[in-house]
């Protein structure tokens, strides 16, 4: 069992997405193909790798929704072409919310724990020592749990695209406090927020 984090040290939990410059981080279909700047090459020196490389440094647990963890259950744990970024992630400790899976495989890695209530889980783990939470992806799951007042910080890699219409970062008023702005070579740029958990709404989690 964990330790009880020490006082003023209580983890975060960080939302990334990936996100179109109109605010859309889902297309209609449900696929992302306006991701740009994946910096998984091993001869990748850029700015934009050292921060993407300093941000899956900085957690220790990621939690996923169902249906991104049925997305990435085949390919992540056999991707060794993506290096020591794939050798990270795979070795996180990972939740997956899902009210129908019993359980979690990740190819040989540590199985991913089921969680029905992934809003008391999060709270749990913040208690805990450990570095940070990584939401990956997940934003349904990522809807309800800033309606449940969990959400930290949001993570958004601004790609150079727009897309219209598809399911927007945000569907509701927020207030965002602006930690980083960040431009990087390959057009992306990184937004960071803070957000006041001011709302301590019970949704209902649609995953």
């Amino acid at each position: 069992m964990r330790e009880r984090a020490t006082v003023g040290a209580m983890r975060k939990l960080i939302a990334q997405q990936w996100v179109t410059v109109d605010n859309i981080a889902s297309e209609e279909d449900g696929g992302l193909s306006f991701v740009s700047g994946e910096p998984f090459s091993e001869d990748d020196n850029s700015a934009f790798k050292a921060s993407v490389m300093a941000f899956i440094g900085s957690v220790d647990t990621m939690i996923l929704g169902a249906n991104t963890y049925a997305q990435s259950k085949g390919y992540w744990p056999y991707a060794e072409e993506q290096g020591e970024y794939g050798d990270k992630l795979n070795n996180l400790t990972k939740f997956v919310a899902s009210s129908k899976l019993d359980d979690a495989p990740w190819g040989n890695f540590s199985a991913a724990t089921v969680t029905r209530d992934p809003a008391a889980t999060i709270r749990e783990l913040k208690e805990q020592s450990g570095k940070d939470i990584w939401l990956w992806g997940s934003l349904k799951l990522m809807h309800f749990l800033l309606g449940a007042g969990v959400v930290d910080e949001v993570r958004m890699l601004v790609c150079p695209a727009s897309r219209g219409t598809g399911t927007r970062i945000f569907e509701d008023r927020q207030d965002l406090k602006l930690l980083e702005a960040t431009s990087f070579e390959n057009g992306v740029a990184l937004l960071r927020y803070e957000i006041p958990n001011s709302s301590l709404r019970s949704p209902s989690p649609n995953r």
